[in-house]
């Protein structure tokens, strides 16, 4: 005689079946609507749409040519006119660096052709030539715009605008560029442009501010080469402060 366990199970109630169906039917008129309203919304802004998509491709498609059939090329030919500038510049030839010998471009040059295409290193270097030619004013005008990742050679520049400021005699600018070079990222040659504001603020009798520079070069800087011989500006300075 066989047994058979009671079922758990009951019976769905045509309550609970009419509710489901109830639910699909309203979930398939939401879908319904949904794909009825995008067909409309395609209907009526179809040429829109096929306007805008054509315009994307076409705007890409200039671009992509451009940068294949010009920019580069052109990049290409301003860093090959470069290269003769950038030979004059190492051997110290600064004037035939910035003004080109008659064959090549120089640096000034090749900006007015080509602006930064062959790199933001050109206002660097017609920078550092017109200082070297004691243009100030041009010097700096060239390395406010250089533009640079590396944080020893934006540094650099901006010790050199301080440079060109204090040809001018304009301490004051001298000063405030010097000061942003030493605290650009704490770079390795900060003790060099500390002291050169320091110098500078000497002149210009702010004794204080002076040490101030001094006794950082001493605290955060004391293995550097302006590190080494600190103490002789401190002592210095302290005589003066005291008369």
């Amino acid at each position: 005689m066989r047994i058979f366990a009671a079922s758990n199970q009951r019976p769905m109630s045509k309550k609970n079946t009419g509710s489901k169906n109830k639910q699909k039917k309203e979930e398939k008129a939401v879908v319904a609507e949904a794909i009825s309203k995008s067909e409309e919304f395609l209907a009526k802004y179809k040429k829109h749409l096929i306007y805008t998509a054509a315009g994307i491709i076409i705007f890409f498609g200039l671009w992509f040519g451009y940068m294949k059939l010009i920019r580069e090329p052109r990049r290409e030919e301003a860093l090959a006119q470069l290269f003769p500038a950038e030979q004059y510049f190492r051997v110290d030839s600064f004037y035939l660096a910035l003004n080109g010998d008659g064959n090549v471009l120089g640096f000034k040059d090749i900006i007015d052709e080509y602006k930064a295409l062959p790199g933001q290193a050109v206002y660097f270097y017609a920078g550092i030539c017109e200082l070297q030619l004691e243009n100030y004013l041009q010097a700096i005008d060239y390395l406010k715009k250089y533009r640079s990742r590396d944080e020893i050679i934006q540094a650099r520049a901006y010790c050199n605008i301080a440079d060109a400021y204090t040809g001018l005699d304009d301490l004051d600018n001298a000063i405030s560029w010097y000061l942003k070079a030493a605290r650009y990222k704490d770079n390795a040659y900060a003790a060099g442009y500390y002291k050169k504001a320091a110098i500078l603020m000497e002149e210009k009798g702010n004794y204080q501010g002076a040490m101030e520079m001094y006794r950082t070069i001493k605290d955060k800087y004391p293995q550097t080469i302006e590190g080494f011989d600190i103490d002789k500006y401190i002592s210095r300075l302290e005589m003066l402060m005291r008369k």
